[in-house]
């Protein structure tokens, strides 16, 4: 202490005084005891130690301190200096009153220490919305660093792309955009989507990203996972991509599998579209797979119930069906019974005069009713007959006509009757009048 001189010693005992000030505070805030206070400000650490212990503040430190003092414009903060920080109103960045809280810690940005006047300490001047912006900042580098894929918040359609929200404003351009179905860039507006940064301008504060890329890293990653699960009968769960004529094409995973429509239902289809739509999340089984092509081959009618696996039993021979006509061939006609399965009707069986033409008799999406005649669930083979059915309902027709005009049996004595009756005289009735002898006398007279 000898080397110091008295207005020295004085600013000293000043700084220590406050120095136990702050610590009291913190201690209040915290819950220490006082007898822990008065220990960590014992009188046997020289003073000199206790002000160099202090950590030197300078601009651009981005420090933790704790909130002592909410006031109107701005907020008191305990950094562990020689004199607390002050974060001015605008430099919050958010709702000042109600998002700090006196207790709570809080990360901010030094912005400037100011010198000493006066005899008192100097002001350190904090930002707590410029620690937001680095802390974000270092994590976007970090993320470009590693060539990570974020998700953002597109706010805003703006000339030649977006604007994402990344905890700064972030760009995509219109030719980095996978427009997909939504075709117009005004759709994706509050909607969030995949970017990778692909570049970085500190100075200009400009974050350029990329949708496709990610997308296509993401797709790819899937892919290598994918193609190293994927095996024949493994079942999957894909996304349906696009639809043609021949089938749908299936994403199970960063790679695309072709869904035959002879593959998607047991019953016939006349097109994919009829059983599923572009977007629809659908479970198929794997067929087939060349590693080597990466060509992949998937079912569905696999994972559904076989109906020809009861067909004997849904239609015994000699019943009765009705379906609806489906198709019509040379050799016949096809019909769909009410499980969805389809039989034949061969030309022979269709009428009971003979035909040159089934469709000079029965029209696609006719209604009919056949007669199951053969039924074979190992062959998959379901015959029918409509002349069959027309025979029998012509035979019930005759036999109702014919019980309709039978003649009434009769007797001989039933038919004799009447002719011993006129032959034989007839005895008046005992009790009978005088007028009705008479005229039963002139009735045989006549």
């Amino acid at each position: 202490m000898s080397d110091i001189s008295d207005r020295d010693e004085s600013e000293l005992v000043e700084k220590v005084l406050k120095e136990e000030e702050r610590l009291k505070r913190r201690a209040q805030l915290e819950g220490e005891p006082d007898a822990q206070l008065e220990e960590a400000v014992s009188d046997e650490v020289p003073f000199e130690e206790v002000v160099t212990s202090l950590p030197e503040i300078k601009r651009g430190d981005i420090l933790i301190g704790t909130i002592v003092q909410v006031r109107q414009d701005g907020v008191m903060v305990d950094i562990g200096a020689k004199s607390e920080g002050f974060i001015p109103a605008d430099e919050w960045g958010g709702d000042m009153l109600s998002e700090a809280k006196v207790g709570e810690k809080v990360e901010v940005y030094v912005l400037r220490v100011e010198e000493e006047r006066d005899e008192r300490e100097g002001l350190i001047v904090l930002s707590k919305r410029r620690a937001d912006y680095e802390r974000t900042w270092r994590r976007i580098v970090e993320a470009y660093e590693k060539g990570e894929i974020l998700t953002a918040m597109v706010k805003d359609r703006v000339r030649g792309g977006l604007v994402v929200d990344l905890g700064i404003d972030g760009f995509v351009p219109a030719s980095q955009v996978y427009l997909g179905r939504r075709k117009r860039l005004e759709n994706f507006i509050g909607r969030a989507i995949r970017v990778k940064i692909i570049e970085l301008d500190r100075e200009r504060r400009r974050v350029i990203c990329s949708n496709t890329i990610a997308l296509e890293e993401e797709r790819q990653r899937m892919k290598e996972e994918t193609l190293k699960k994927i095996k024949v009968g493994e079942v999957l769960q894909g996304v349906v991509r696009r639809i043609r004529d021949y089938g749908a094409f299936i994403d199970v995973g960063g790679i695309e599998g072709l869904l035959h429509v002879s593959e998607m239902s047991w019953t016939r289809l006349d097109h994919p579209s009829e059983m599923l739509k572009e977007g629809d999340v659908v479970q198929v089984v794997v067929l087939d797979f060349d590693p080597e092509t990466e060509r992949l081959s998937l079912g569905m009618r696999q994972l559904l119930p076989d109906p020809w696996k009861t067909a004997e039993r849904d239609f015994p021979v000699g019943s009765r069906v009705k379906g609806k006509v489906t198709r019509i061939v040379p050799a016949g006609v096809f019909v769909r019974m009410p499980n969805g399965i389809e039989g034949i009707v061969p030309i022979s069986e269709v009428s009971e005069r003979r035909i040159a033409r089934v469709s000079d008799v029965l029209t696609v999406g006719q209604e009919v009713e056949a007669k199951v005649i053969q039924v074979n669930s190992a062959q998959r083979r379901l015959v029918l007959s409509l002349r069959q059915v027309a025979q029998e309902e012509e035979r019930r027709q005759l036999q109702e006509l014919m019980r309709q005009q039978e003649v009434p049996r009769v007797t001989l004595g039933e038919a004799l009757k009447d002719v011993f009756d006129r032959v034989s005289p007839s005895k008046p009735a005992s009790g009978a009048t005088g007028e009705g002898s008479q005229k039963k006398g002139d009735e045989e007279q006549r």
